[in-house]
């Protein structure tokens, strides 16, 4: 009887714990960690930005963890190494540097970790995709902007402007560590240069402003209107920040001329509608934000995106020492004045009806978006 009881006993066991399978849930596994990693949140898109991505993440089933580094460097790297302790299995990237982000970059690829940069190339082959604006077509529709508000249309309509009485042009570019700020740069030129050589538009002042700072936006050009004696026809600015900037530099000498801008950032549209600022580049974050979560979940499933395109490192950078390729995607930008403002901003609902036209007075205002007929909309 004993040696039956014996033989049974691993039968049991063995019954029991299969039964235990059955009976006892699956332990549900940790959500896969995503980093969200920022420059700054002094920027207001990056905010904005980073409240999409957290919820298009999480809506996905990720969980994420997010950090801005108040234009530090070495803070951004020192919280993407962390992000990489933490298991993070991806992390988007909006890099202060684009240099010094590389070397955080490469030991976070290194660790299997899936790199988005995200509207900022970082300088490395090593990341999985980087997701932008046409940054050339920036500075082209801010430096197009400008001259249409001078009067120029091509250089046989040139307007009061010619050899004798010159353009006189300030142009405040972005922060040296953005490797967007030189294709800002090199989109304006592209189409100012034939006026240039013309004789029609002289650059009196080229300076680049850091960290995208309005402040020190403001001090440059009182310093540039002081060495020109306030002859001072145009500013083609990089940003609604240093757009913003300039013209309260500008205000202060009560001058008023063309200034362009980029983001469409509230202050700068509002700016628009009041009649100051003259153009802003609208970058649809909206949309691009959700397409950056996406290129995330593509690559951790082991898939790409078809839209996806080579590039060389060295061209995206102007760097002839730098190799390798990159995979990116480009999305389209929409030049925005006080033609098609209520249209593109307020419409779309980019930016809201009462921020876009505050202080302007109710009778100069547009019919509210849901007051609005088709033909006040068109």
């Amino acid at each position: 009887m004993f040696q039956k009881m014996t033989r049974l006993v691993p039968v049991v066991l063995s019954m029991v714990f299969l039964l235990s399978l059955v009976v006892m849930p699956a332990q549900a596994q940790d959500p896969i960690l995503v980093g969200l990693s920022f420059s700054d949140f002094e920027t207001p898109r990056w905010i904005q930005e980073n409240a999409i991505m957290t919820a298009a993440l999480e809506a996905k089933g990720y969980a994420v963890v997010s950090q801005q580094a108040s234009h530090d460097p070495v803070t951004q790297n020192n919280q993407i190494a962390n992000m990489v302790t933490q298991g993070a299995k991806a992390i988007i990237i909006v890099a202060q540097d684009a240099d010094a982000a590389a070397t955080a970059v490469e030991d976070a690829v290194a660790e299997g970790v899936v790199v988005i940069a995200y509207d900022r190339l970082i300088a490395t082959p090593d990341i999985s995709a980087y997701i932008t604006f046409g940054l050339i077509e920036v500075g082209n529709g801010q430096a197009s902007g400008v001259l249409t508000a001078l009067g120029i249309t091509d250089l046989d309509n040139t307007g009061e402007w010619s050899v004798d009485n010159p353009v006189q042009l300030v142009k405040l570019e972005g922060d040296p560590g953005d490797n967007n700020a030189k294709f800002f740069e090199a989109g304006q030129d592209e189409i100012l240069q034939p006026y240039v050589d013309a004789g029609i538009v002289e650059i009196v002042a080229r300076q680049n402003i850091a960290n995208w700072d309005e402040t020190n936006a403001v001090t440059a050009m009182e310093n540039i209107l002081t060495s020109q004696n306030n002859e001072v026809d145009a500013v083609v600015a990089a940003n609604d920040n240093l757009g913003l900037g300039a013209l309260q530099a500008l205000a202060a000498q009560r001058l008023s001329v063309p200034v362009s801008g980029q983001d469409a950032t509230i202050p700068g549209v509002n700016s628009i509608a009041r009649g100051e600022m003259t153009v802003t580049i609208l970058k649809d974050y909206r949309v691009m934000a959700p397409q950056a979560v996406e290129l995330v979940d593509m690559f951790l499933n082991g898939e790409t995106d078809p839209d996806l395109q080579e590039y060389n490192l060295s061209d995206l950078t102007g760097n002839d020492a730098l190799t390798g390729t990159v995979l990116a995607k480009y999305l389209p930008v929409t030049q925005v004045t006080i033609d098609n403002l209520y249209e593109e901003i307020v419409v779309s609902g980019f930016q809201g009806y009462d921020d876009v036209y505050q202080d302007i007075p109710e009778a100069d205002r547009p019919p509210r978006p849901e007051e609005a007929t088709p033909e006040a909309a068109s």
